[in-house]
């Protein structure tokens, strides 16, 4: 018996419990408790994870392992008892990386590690070999004349990204990677080259996606490893010309992703669904183990976890997204947008979301959606959170890429913060695979995700009239 049951056992006993409603919560809590001790004995959600990344290793969105990955998710989730599975489809312009290239050339030649960013157009067959224009941010980039960097290579090395618990120091370089090409271009840029938007110092290349703009990636793009980007920065500093080869055989093709979706039908509050986010796909330098094939070990397993004592009162839904990683001519919103349009009006029905998406490292604070943060939901949750290291954190508002869309059409999310001290030292590079999972601390994640998503489901309390009046309340004011 944990401390918290013992202590409520000790309450029933003084007879200061003495209504149904209340003996009906103390169970609650204490059936989260026991899910919560039972999960940091489980190993389902790691793995989970080292099937999926062995099998079928990188996922690129549309890519034939991202098709066969999800049928054999589909696959796993009947197997393991969930409901109503199915694999919905949605349209995708697919990216191959081809073979790649960055050089110095000319005095001071040598070759630089660097990966083209995800879909970036192709170079010419010869290559492009051009003088390089250093910068040190994107603002700076922003502020050069039109003209100004005509038959030239922009370089934007806006320093490197700091470790941070809670990965807060990503926001600014991703953006140079979707804004960048489309800035260079403006001012007559041949290419665009960035420094890596990650916090190691490892000769390894951070891709990720780069944006459309009117429906077209503007230029041939590419991120150099950390080391590089300094080697560079030194080589400006010295006052030294600089000038650049880069090919790239990049293209894109018509494909599909989808949705893999299966659920734990509630048994007193089936039409209620808490859905549960991950995201399938990954980048094709890795195997996809923190991004994000954890999050969908940690999502199933706690779904299994509660189903497997005995089915709560509202649906788990887990939703296994496609494309969350690349952009696209035409924002649809990639498996997040698909799935909101595919349930229509069932949207109303949904409580609450919550998404994983930051590797697996330990949770340590709760995100609540408006207006329940200081609630008693709230002290039930943090109490049996607590003895995991978990405290409480801000409001929760956006919850991860891939439950945005079910966000902005009003359906409440929880976050459960991951620590990121290390996730970006792996993100996006051939570094992420499955031996960087911890299992100690995955099996914190899922103990904690268990603990939360038993009180919600098995709670009577409505997250979205909460939001919604205090959304208004704000508004008002």
């Amino acid at each position: 018996m944990s401390f918290k049951s013992g202590l409520l056992a000790g309450v029933f006993a003084l007879g200061l419990f003495s209504t149904p409603a209340l003996a009906q919560d103390a169970a609650t809590i204490a059936a989260a408790e026991t899910l919560r001790d039972q999960a940091l004995n489980d190993n389902i959600a790691y793995e989970y994870t080292r099937d999926v990344t062995t099998l079928f290793g990188p996922r690129p969105a549309g890519a034939d392992t991202d098709h066969a990955a999800a049928a054999w998710a589909a696959d796993w989730m009947r197997a393991h008892g969930f409901e109503n599975v199915r694999v919905e489809t949605f349209p995708l312009v697919g990216w191959n990386r081809g073979a790649e290239s960055v050089e110095i050339v000319g005095v001071g030649a040598q070759k630089l590690s660097a990966a083209a960013l995800g879909h970036s157009i192709a170079t010419p067959a010869e290559g492009i070999e051009a003088e390089i224009v250093h910068f040190t941010s994107l603002d700076a980039l922003n502020a050069a004349p039109v003209g100004s960097l005509n038959g030239k290579i922009a370089v934007v090395d806006a320093g490197q990204m700091p470790r941070t618990r809670d990965g807060s120091g990503y926001g600014p370089l991703s953006r140079v990677r979707s804004q960048g090409p489309k800035a260079a271009k403006d001012r007559g840029a041949v290419a665009f080259v960035m420094r890596s938007a990650g916090s190691d110092h490892h000769r390894m290349p951070h891709t990720g996606t780069t944006g459309y703009h009117d429906g077209v990636v503007p230029l041939p793009s590419f991120a150099l490893s950390a080391p590089d980007a300094d080697q560079v920065a030194r080589l400006v500093a010295a006052g030294q010309p600089i000038r650049m080869k880069l090919f790239s055989s990049a293209s894109t093709y018509e494909t599909h992703s989808q949705n893999v979706i299966g659920e734990i039908r509630g048994a007193t509050r089936p039409d209620e669904v808490i859905v549960l986010g991950s995201h399938m796909d990954s980048w094709d330098l890795g195997t996809g183990a923190i991004d994000d094939a954890a999050g969908g070990g940690i999502t199933l397993a706690t779904a299994k976890i509660i189903a497997d004592a005995g089915r709560p009162a509202r649906t788990i839904r887990v939703v296994l997204y496609g494309a969350e990683e690349v952009a696209q001519p035409t924002d649809h919103g990639n498996g997040g947008g698909a799935y909101v349009r595919n349930i229509g009006a069932e949207i109303e029905k949904h409580i609450i979301a919550g998404e994983s998406d930051l590797g697996a490292d330990n949770i340590y604070d709760l995100g609540l959606p408006p207006g329940t943060q200081n609630s008693e939901f709230a002290q039930k949750a943090l109490a049996v959170l607590a003895p995991l290291g978990i405290a409480a954190g801000g409001e929760e508002r956006f919850g991860g890429v891939d439950i945005a869309p079910l966000a902005r059409n009003g359906v409440p999310v929880f976050g459960l913060s991951q620590d990121a001290t290390r996730y970006f030292d792996l993100h996006h590079t051939a570094d992420d695979t499955f031996d960087k999972i911890d299992p100690v601390q995955m099996r914190q994640n899922v103990a904690a995700w268990v603990a939360l998503v038993k009180l919600i489901a098995d709670s009577e309390v409505d997250f979205r009239a909460i939001a919604a009046a205090n959304t208004a309340s704000i508004a008002s004011n």
